[in-house]
């Protein structure tokens, strides 16, 4: 009996899918609705529940900081009142319950897939926590933000000071009466300095190589100009940096209030303390590299950068628009400080907002580079019947958001659909 007959009769009593989606979230979901359109049995399979992460991983004054009307979902665009706002928390919540709803995608929570493997007959063996599946095709839409990333030196930190990751953190009451250093500064670093800062809270900021953009500039938001520029539908090949656009930590700016600038030269001035990269732990002194001044000047040179090739969109168009100036600085540090005493400076906590590494370890295939990372064109990898779907820069950027995540989805499915006929029609050309 050859492989592929003993492969067929092994899985002749596990239940079978023509398509599994691994993850719950937005981008699993939008390939189910493209799924569903095409008529193709498949299964969701979500360790928890359907978009779980916006319930329980995101702080409570948590908000877009994209405007409203980029949620795009498929068929579920944003019909509220604010399309130029930003939804907070429990709003995203309600568009999400609301597309699931309208959705009603087969799904089956609380189930762990353990591994996935392409078997000899060409199905792929899923096994989960719930029990094993087959399918034809596996859909991988469990994002890339897997293992949060804290370093070593966080074993050495006296046990009294409380620590957290940045999707554990909720809100300034829940930490311990003191001050805070919070570790990073991309948009979660960022906006959480920020939120501990308004509420009085003593912050130390170790200052990270994140990009920053302006909120509003002539007059629109700065979203609304790079969509009329078409940077959104921009595909990661013709981007400068091509696939090393993926590596970017996103630009810090906030939709809290209505929309703002974070501006960390400001907050300094308010009374935050801005240091470097953080390095290390050596006699109870937090060490950094004297990289504050050089990061907050190429955060401002990013900022200034992206309005100015607005402002070049602006005259080429001729368009009738308030005028707009370059930032100019508010404060600078006097000189670089490389060391903190740990309990001279009252710090009670530790936030880290420095990341996420993926863990894709579950998935038995031969697709992944060095560092772990699927190689895929628009999502299509080089393994038949395996793709994936939600990663940051996947095709543009809105791949891993509610704005660009719908046209992706439906790409992979038309992919799948034309798999399934060329499938179906090959035994008939053998005959022939």
């Amino acid at each position: 009996m050859s492989n592929a007959s003993l492969a067929s009769q092994a899985h002749s009593d596990v239940p079978h899918r023509s398509v599994i989606i691994v993850g719950g979230g937005q981008a699993g979901l939008s390939i189910s609705y493209y799924l569903k359109a095409a008529g193709i049995d498949h299964l969701v399979i979500e360790k928890a529940t359907l978009a779980h992460t916006w319930r329980t991983q995101r702080w409570d004054t948590f908000c877009l900081v994209t405007p409203n009307w980029q949620c795009a979902l498929p068929g579920h665009p944003y019909r509220g009142d604010d399309p130029h706002g930003f939804m907070k928390k429990e709003e995203i919540v309600a568009y999400l319950d609301g597309f699931v709803e309208k959705l009603g995608a087969p799904v089956l929570e609380h189930t762990e897939v353990k591994r996935v493997q392409r078997q000899p007959d060409g199905r792929y063996a899923v096994a989960t926590s719930n029990g094993d599946w087959t399918a034809d095709h596996v859909v991988v839409a469990s994002g890339g933000y897997h293992t949060p990333i804290v370093p070593r030196m966080a074993e050495r930190l006296p046990a009294d000071i409380s620590q957290w990751q940045s999707s554990a953190y909720r809100n300034p009451r829940s930490l311990p009466d003191g001050a805070v250093l919070v570790v990073g500064s991309g948009q979660s670093g960022a906006q959480i300095a920020e939120d501990l800062h308004l509420a009085g809270r003593k912050v130390y900021l170790a200052v990270g190589e994140a990009p920053r953009c302006a909120r509003f500039h002539r007059g629109r938001d700065v979203v609304d100009w790079l969509a009329d520029m078409r940077y959104y539908d921009m595909p990661v090949e013709q981007h400068p940096l091509r696939e090393g656009v993926r590596d970017n930590t996103n630009h810090y700016v906030t939709g809290r209030d209505g929309g703002r600038d974070i501006d960390l030269r400001r907050f300094a001035q308010e009374g935050m303390e801005l240091y470097g990269r953080l390095d290390d732990l050596r006699d109870g002194c937090l060490q950094f590299t004297p990289n504050l001044t050089a990061n907050l000047d190429n955060a401002d040179d990013t900022y200034n950068r992206i309005n100015a090739s607005i402002d070049a969109f602006i005259d080429r168009q001729r368009i009738d628009a308030p005028p707009g100036e370059s930032y100019q600085p508010v404060w600078q540090p006097l000189r670089e400080r490389t060391s903190l005493d740990l309990a001279a400076s009252g710090i009670t906590s530790v936030i880290w907002c420095i990341g996420f590494t993926p863990d894709f370890s579950w998935i038995d295939a031969p697709v992944f580079n060095g560092r772990g990372y699927p190689a895929h064109t628009r999502g299509i990898t080089p393994q038949a019947g395996l793709y994936f779907i939600g990663l940051p820069w996947l095709h543009t950027w809105g791949s891993g958001r509610f704005s660009g995540v719908a046209r992706d989805a439906e790409h992979v499915v038309d992919e799948i659909r034309a798999s399934m006929t060329a499938s179906q029609a090959a035994p008939a050309s053998l005959a022939a």
